[in-house]
């Protein structure tokens, strides 16, 4: 009894082992020639079609929800003139990445893992292995480049059209002015402000890539067992982004001083 508690309590920290170490070897595998570019490519086009539009219908709300919020909450303090550089602050640097995050593990990641946990109960990846090829090299590699390059470009996106939403929302339910929302924009946000963002939408969508390959490539049990991988995977990815949100942000604020202060 006490062995099947033990067992359970540490299972969790093995399947974390063993997903850091697939980590490791697909950074190895990074360096190993040849690269599959029509791989990437079609993995690029994939994903990018599959998270586009639904990542621009959530960016609207998410800008949206941002301003009314922010400018209600400023309007108290009588600074509204500052709501434009708030605005912007929280979509670019939180609410861009995470959208953009979110979007390619439930769309993008999702799929990665069912494709490949197919092929794992197919036993093709037992036949690749068999005939000399690297299925991490051949088919994980491509799809966690796609994902990082599908992410960072997702993440302007985001940042575009929420800042507009933004604008929106503010000048017309807010009765703000369209000149003070626009001037502000440099009064609290810097450049680095924006490299940030940049920074977590590449990282999020490598951990999102990271987990679906992994769990997908892990998959057992028939259909059900892919279902439920493709299942974990987006649950492991959502808890992973928040936390890993938060470390970033933290170092961000620590190495990077807010402006004027």
């Amino acid at each position: 009894m006490s062995t099947s508690i033990t067992s359970r309590v540490l299972k969790p920290v093995g399947t974390a082992g063993t997903l850091f170490a697939f980590f490791l070897d697909v950074l190895r595998a990074l360096f190993k020639r040849p690269f599959q570019l029509r791989e990437f490519i079609q993995q690029s086009w994939f994903i990018a079609s599959v998270t586009i539009i639904p990542t621009a219908l959530v960016a609207i709300p998410f800008g949206a929800v941002i301003a009314l919020q922010v400018g209600g909450l400023i309007k108290q303090f009588g600074a509204q003139s500052f709501t434009g550089s708030a605005s912007v602050l929280a979509v670019i640097q939180q609410a861009g990445p995470i959208a953009t995050a979110l979007l390619i593990a439930g769309a993008g990641g999702s799929a990665i893992a069912a494709d490949l946990g197919s092929r794992k109960i197919r036993e093709e990846l037992d036949a690749m292995m068999v005939l000399g090829i690297d299925p991490i090299q051949r088919l994980v590699v491509p799809r966690v480049l796609a994902a990082m390059m599908v992410a960072f470009f997702l993440n302007g996106l985001v940042s575009v059209v929420g800042v507009g939403g933004g604008y929106v929302f503010n000048v017309i339910l807010q009765d703000g002015t369209p000149g003070a929302y626009l001037a502000s924009f440099t009064a609290l946000a810097q450049l680095p402000d924006l490299y940030i963002g940049l920074v977590k939408a590449v990282i999020f969508g490598l951990i999102a890539a990271i987990v679906a390959c992994y769990k997908g490539m892990n998959a057992g049990g028939g259909p059900k067992g892919v279902g439920d991988a493709v299942n974990e995977s987006v649950v492991i990815t959502f808890l992973l982004l928040f936390v890993v949100n938060f470390v970033l942000s933290t170092i961000y604020l620590q190495l990077v001083p807010p402006k004027g202060g």
